[in-house]
């Protein structure tokens, strides 16, 4: 059985230079961590940076929605944010729940639930080297199954949408998983 390097990584164990925004020459050796301004030159790093930046703005952009739906459908969590509504009992009544703003807090929690792995095995998945169209293919797939997976949230749109959108990107992760632990282990 051989042993697989990363396809950036010649055999005396030096990145080999491949274009301006690839890894440099250095002198990292076999088994040595890769250097910060290697890492900088890496096409996949930037695009790991690009949808990483995308999805994280996207799971942002759910707390204003939550709390739009929170102040249209007077639904409020905290006797604080009841305040400007009025004191005492009649301030209560708005310490409720609302189902509108529970599905935007469910659809909010899914993306914790995903995006947080797919930020630290993204990140290992960019450290293997890998092919730069494989890599966009991850990442774009991740990152467009996550905004379908909020409108079909948010609207809603009819199952299996919402389920099939939140497979795709889990199956993603996993992949990447997969291959930072056949890079990493030699699976």
């Amino acid at each position: 059985m051989s042993l697989m390097k990363p396809s950036w990584v010649t055999t005396s164990g030096s990145p080999v230079s491949q274009s301006p925004r690839v890894f440099r020459q250095s002198s990292v050796g076999s088994g040595e961590m890769a250097k910060l301004t290697q890492l900088i030159d890496n096409e996949v790093f930037w695009a790991y940076a690009t949808y990483t930046t995308i999805v994280l703005l996207k799971m942002m952009l759910m707390s204003p929605v939550t709390a739009y739906f929170r102040i249209t459908r007077k639904a409020f969590a905290n006797p604080e944010d009841t305040a400007s509504l009025g004191k005492g009992e009649s301030a209560k009544k708005f310490l409720r729940t609302d189902p509108d703003v529970e599905r935007v807090r469910r659809g909010h929690l899914n993306d914790l639930e995903n995006i947080v792995p797919f930020l630290g095995i993204g990140l290992l998945y960019t450290l293997c080297g890998p092919e730069l169209s494989s890599a966009l293919l991850h990442f774009r797939i991740f990152a467009g199954s996550r905004i379908l997976h909020t409108f079909a949230y948010l609207i809603p749109l009819p199952q299996p949408s919402r389920g099939l959108s939140w497979a795709v990107g889990y199956v993603v992760t996993i992949s990447m998983a997969y291959q930072v632990l056949k890079t990493a282990l030699y699976l």
